[in-house]
């Protein structure tokens, strides 16, 4: 089976650990092999959260720099931050919409131009696949399925071999009940929004 590296990043808060944990169990149930591992880092104060999930055969979770099949992230000065680990085919996903660092907020740095960081990204890798997330994932019915909206997102691209009915099966069985209707909704307007801007 083909292996393809996926990194997802995120700022502490938004639900990056719970988009791998989807993404796992909708590999076990459409019999994927998959090794994930995770960086924490300052997660409670708003801090990077990096997990690595690496489908099909593979010996370990760990990806090296420039060896991602897959970049997605949900905070565009995050999926700056990690272009490291991307390569000239390298697809990468990424919110538009910023999450302010304290340092920005109070004034001792500057947040990236979102135009100049998408020229960046597109000079480095393959594809890029841009949009404001959290506008959707408000549409959906609440801010913090941000990241069920990008799930879709990388489920529409088809670079994994997992089904948009695998990962939804796991969102009705395996998130919170009181959540269910929004992650789907939110899940299918990352699957349309993917479409509209590939």
């Amino acid at each position: 089976m083909k292996t393809t590296r996926v990194i997802i990043v995120a700022v502490g808060g938004q639900g990056n650990l719970l988009a791998s944990k989807v993404l796992g169990e909708a590999a076990l149930l459409a019999d994927v092999p998959v090794r994930m591992s995770e960086i924490h880092g300052m997660a409670q104060r708003g801090g990077v959260v990096e997990s690595a999930m690496v489908f099909g055969d593979a010996q370990s979770s760990i990806i090296s720099n420039g060896e991602a099949d897959v970049l997605v992230g949900f905070e565009p000065s995050e999926s700056l931050r990690a272009l490291n680990k991307c390569n000239a085919k390298t697809l990468v996903i990424t919110n538009l919409s910023p999450l302010m660092p304290f340092t920005v907020n109070i004034g001792n740095g500057v947040y990236p131009d979102l135009d100049r960081l998408q020229e960046l990204i597109r000079e480095k890798t393959a594809k890029l696949i841009a949009f404001n997330a959290s506008a959707l994932a408000k549409e959906a019915g609440s801010i913090m399925a941000v990241n069920m909206v990008l799930l879709g997102a990388l489920i529409q691209t088809g670079t994994l071999p997992l089904s948009a009915d695998h990962v939804k099966e796991v969102i009705r069985t395996k998130t919170k009940k009181a959540f269910t209707t929004i992650n789907l909704k939110a899940f299918d307007l990352g699957f349309s929004a993917a479409r509209q801007h590939a």
